[in-house]
């Protein structure tokens, strides 16, 4: 997995893209980072602990890191159309292509996620699906 290109699709190796982020050697210094490296925490699945450890925990009551570490979906595609940063704050658009157990149907995921920066770390702190 360290040489292929990374799923968040970046062109460059997972090992020098969201990789770094999953195994704690950095933090993402953008949201965009954040939303990449948890899209491919959940295309590969058992990164619950990762998911968990960037969610603002006021806003992920009720999860856990084994529920979040399932691989439920095939994920497939990830397209950021807007991605943007005022002070701790930011947004980042996007559209993540999957399909659902036991179909081969692909399905589109359209999300505008928030993001808040606390103490130099970002976090994710929730999204409208449409």
């Amino acid at each position: 997995m360290t040489t292929e290109q990374c799923m968040c699709g970046k062109k460059k190796p997972f090992s020098k893209c969201c990789g770094v982020f999953l195994s704690g050697e950095k933090n993402a210094k953008t949201p965009e980072q954040l939303m990449r490296s948890r899209y491919s925490a959940n295309v590969l699945g058992s990164h619950g602990e990762y998911l968990m450890a960037t969610w603002l925990p006021a806003t992920a009551i009720g999860l856990s890191a084994s529920e979040l570490s399932k691989k439920t979906l095939d994920w497939q595609r990830l397209e950021v159309i807007l991605s943007s940063q005022k002070g701790d704050n930011g947004t980042v658009e996007f559209k993540a292509w999957y399909k659902s157990p036991n179909s081969e149907e692909l399905e589109v995921m359209h999300e505008i996620s928030e993001f808040v920066r606390i103490q130099s770390h970002w976090l994710y702190v929730g999204g409208q699906v449409s």
